[in-house]
């Protein structure tokens, strides 16, 4: 298997394969989903919120096909984001930001997760809704100042 890491010129100048800008772009296109899973999410969770077993039917499907959407989503750019955070710890340009953006992202995974986990008792208990309710805003705030760090408006170039 060939290395994952990045060669560093004797320019300093770091040189990436080919499968490394493949991850890249799956990484990239796939995140353009994040922001509107979060905010469909937001509203259908509303929803069930506020009306629990008598919220519509659209809501409920909705939620669930969002959760899913933010599963897949959160897998597919952790297969490839941390393939490439790996193969550029050599590389000095921007680490910090890509370290940010990676363990705010793996924070937010983690805590997708544990709202998964909660979704099932807070079907049947107003506590364990707040709960959930709170763990997934938090995930989703989380993810967004992570995503938001990886704009170009924060690149120090």
């Amino acid at each position: 298997m060939a290395s994952v890491r990045a060669t560093i010129s004797e320019q300093g100048q770091a040189s990436y394969s080919d499968a490394y800008y493949r991850r890249l772009a799956i990484h990239r296109g796939a995140s353009y989903l994040m922001l509107p899973l979060f905010a469909a999410q937001y509203v259908a969770g509303q929803q069930l919120y506020a009306h629990s077993d008598a919220a519509p039917l659209w809501a409920k499907t909705v939620h669930r096909m969002g959760a899913t959407g933010i599963a897949g989503l959160f897998a597919v750019n952790v297969v490839t984001g941390v393939p490439n955070l790996v193969a550029g710890l050599r590389d000095p340009r921007d680490r910090g930001r890509r370290t940010f953006h990676a363990t705010l992202m793996l924070a937010a995974a983690a805590g997708f997760t544990a709202t998964g986990l909660l979704s099932e008792r807070a079907e049947t208990s107003p506590d364990d809704r707040d709960l959930h309710r709170t763990v997934a805003l938090t995930s989703v705030s989380i993810a967004t100042i992570g995503y938001l760090s990886m704009l170009d408006w924060f690149r120090r170039e």
